[in-house]
């Protein structure tokens, strides 16, 4: 058995889905599932990795990543302390398919990746279709943060997950993976639904009251119907193929006459 090290939560899920959770040896500490890790040792925070530690613990592979600006420098150490690793980055639903492959590859696994990519991508198919036939796609305006307003473009995951669940975000033709934009950049795209899923922040501090002061917005179809939602990060922000469970529960919010048969199955 190889020796893993994950360096963010998105790895450490990989790593589940492969089955291969009981090869980690330590995570980062923002590496909250499944519960089933949760004893092994802590290596901080993932912009904040003691590489010293990792060292010393002698890993035949540490998983690092690109996801979050700041986390070039973990991938600097361990390439000057010549630590075996992989770095993924992926922005989109097939970069995650692509990426367990990999792992797969470099676990000696490839059987075991092909058969969990194929189940991935074959439950993306199902909501594919389910939402081609629903013709009014509801707008959704994604909120990853709330000051200054922060939102993915369409160079996300989050922008298909809106799609594969009937609606679509509001910035979705905007080239980019993150953007920064103004309240009334929202406002006058009028969305039907506000999803709230900021980063890093527990659910029980989004406060969607503050949300529905901001200046104009109360003439927003998302905020005088109440459609305010609180999303779980681990969800919707992290690149692994839990974002299809996020995915379940977003369709079903949406359009639940259109995929509540996929839930019965």
């Amino acid at each position: 058995m190889m020796k893993i090290i994950s360096l963010c939560p998105s790895n450490t899920e990989l790593c589940v889905y492969l089955g291969v959770e009981d090869q980690l040896i330590a995570l980062d500490d923002y590496s909250d599932w499944p519960d089933s890790v949760q004893h092994l040792p802590r290596l901080g925070p993932d912009l904040s990795i003691n590489i010293d530690l990792v060292e010393k613990l002698k890993p035949d592979l540490v998983l690092a990543s690109l996801s979050v600006p700041g986390m070039e420098k973990n991938l600097i150490a361990l390439q000057d302390r010549g630590i075996p690793h992989l770095t993924f980055n992926p922005q989109s639903l097939d970069d995650i398919a692509k990426d367990l492959l990999t792992l797969g590859d470099a676990l000696g696994m490839e059987t075991r990746a092909a058969a969990v990519v194929h189940a991935y991508r074959s439950r993306i198919k199902q909501y594919e279709e389910t939402a081609k036939r629903i013709e009014q796609k509801t707008p959704l305006y994604w909120e990853w943060w709330p000051n200054p307003l922060f939102s993915p473009g369409g160079v996300n995951w989050l922008t298909e997950i809106s799609r594969l669940a009937g609606g679509y975000n509001i910035f979705e033709t905007i080239d980019a993976a993150s953007i920064q934009v103004l309240p009334d950049d929202v406002r006058k795209h009028n969305p039907a639904f506000i999803l709230l899923a900021w980063v890093g922040v527990p659910t029980s501090k989004i406060k969607p009251e503050l949300v529905k002061k901001r200046p104009g917005w109360t003439d927003m179809i998302a905020v005088q119907q109440d459609q305010l939602l609180i999303l779980e990060e681990p969800l919707y922000c992290r690149p692994s193929p839990r974002l299809l469970d996020g995915l379940e529960k977003l369709a079903l919010l949406l359009h639940p006459e259109h995929f509540q048969h996929l839930t019965d199955k």
